[in-house]
C-alpha cells in the first residue's frame, strides 16, 4: 500500500476510535451520576489539565502556548470560547445523568446543520440549495415538536447552539486543538478549584472519605476527555476534513441506542417525529456532500487534464 493509503486507512480507524469513544461517553456519566453534575464537570476538568499539560510537556509544545498567552485579543476570544464549552459539557452531564439522552442526542444531530448556518451567516460561506432544504427540514422538526406537541426541545437546541458557536469562535483562533484543549481547562480550572474545594458539600465532594474506585473514576474523567481529542487530531492530520464529517453522526446514534436500549429512556412521539425529520435532513444534507466531493474530483481531474496538455 501506498504511504497515502496507509495514513488514511489509520485516519479512518482514529475517526471510528474518536467518534465511538464519544459516543459510549454516557456510560461512564451514568457511572459517578450518584456525584453532582457540576461536581464531575470540575473533576474533568481538573484531571484533563494536569494529563494535557503532561502531553504537552512530553511532545515538547510548550512553546506554542507563550505566543497564545502574549496577544490580549486571543485570550479574550479564547475565554469566550471556554465558557461556551464549560457551558455544553456541563449541560451533557446533566443531561445524561437526568435521563435527557435522547435530547443530547438529537443536539448532536442538529450540530452539523446548525455549522453550515452559522458558515453562511458569519463566514460569508454560499450554501447549495440541498443544504438550505436540510436546514430548513431541521427547523420544520423542531417547530413541529413545539407548535403540535408543546414540547420545546431545550436541551437538544442549548447543546447544538453552544457547541456550534463554540467551534465557530475556534475556527478562527490561531491556536492546535490539543493546546487549546490545555488553555480552555487553565482557564476554567481556578473556578472548579475554589468550588470543589471551597463550596461542594455533596458526600463525594471529600476525596479522602471517597471509596477508591469512585475516586478512580473521577481522575479517569479526564481521560474521559483527552482520549477521544488525540484520536480526533489524528484522524483530522490524516483526513480531509469533508471526509471526517461523515463519522459524527456515529456519536449521537451511539447515545441513542444508549438511551433507548440500555436506559429505558421513553421514545415519546414528540421526540420520534422529530428525530425523523432530523434524520432525513442529515440524509440530504450527506447526499448532497457526496455529490459536490464528486464534482470537485472530476473538476481536478480536468484541471490536471488540461494543465497537461498546456
Amino acid at each position: 500500500m501506498s504511504d497515502d493509503a496507509v495514513r488514511a486507512r489509520q485516519g479512518v480507524f482514529f475517526a471510528l476510535a474518536a467518534y465511538t469513544f464519544w459516543g459510549v461517553a454516557p456510560v461512564y456519566f451514568k457511572l459517578v451520576k450518584q456525584v453532582p453534575a457540576f461536581e464531575i464537570l470540575a473533576h474533568r476538568i481538573i484531571w484533563a489539565f494536569l494529563m494535557v499539560f503532561v502531553l504537552i510537556v512530553a511532545m515538547k509544545r510548550l512553546d506554542r502556548i507563550r505566543p497564545i498567552l502574549k496577544s490580549r485579543k486571543l485570550v479574550i476570544r479564547l475565554t469566550l470560547a471556554t465558557c461556551l464549552l464549560g457551558g455544553n459539557w456541563f449541560l451533557f452531564i446533566w443531561a445524561v445523568n437526568s435521563n435527557h439522552m435522547l435530547d443530547a442526542s438529537l443536539g448532536y444531530y442538529i450540530n452539523p446543520l446548525l455549522n453550515v448556518a452559522i458558515g453562511m451567516i458569519f463566514f460569508s460561506e454560499r450554501m447549495r440549495r440541498l443544504q438550505l432544504v436540510a436546514i430548513g427540514l431541521a427547523v420544520v422538526g423542531v417547530a413541529i415538536q413545539v407548535i403540535t406537541f408543546g414540547s420545546v426541545p431545550w436541551v437538544a437546541l442549548a447543546l447544538a447552539s453552544s457547541f456550534a458557536t463554540y467551534g465557530a469562535i475556534r475556527k478562527r483562533l490561531p491556536v492546535d486543538s490539543i493546546s487549546g484543549l490545555w488553555l480552555e481547562t487553565a482557564i476554567l480550572l481556578p473556578v472548579m478549584l475554589i468550588y470543589l474545594f471551597g463550596f461542594a458539600s455533596s458526600a463525594s465532594s471529600d476525596l479522602t472519605t471517597n471509596p477508591w474506585t469512585l475516586n478512580l473514576l473521577l481522575v479517569a474523567a479526564g481521560l474521559v476527555t483527552t482520549i477521544p481529542l488525540l484520536c480526533f487530531t489524528a484522524a483530522a492530520q490524516r483526513l480531509r476534513y469533508a471526509t471526517l464529517g461523515f463519522f459524527q453522526y456515529i456519536a449521537p446514534t451511539l447515545m441513542f441506542a444508549l438511551a433507548v436500549a440500555i436506559y429505558g429512556e421513553p421514545l415519546e412521539e414528540s421526540k420520534l417525529v422529530t428525530f425523523v425529520i432530523i434524520w432525513s435532513a442529515l440524509a440530504l444534507y450527506s447526499f448532497d456532500s457526496i455529490i459536490q466531493r464528486q464534482r470537485d474530483r472530476k473538476a481536478k481531474k480536468l484541471a490536471s487534464a488540461e494543465a497537461g496538455i498546456h
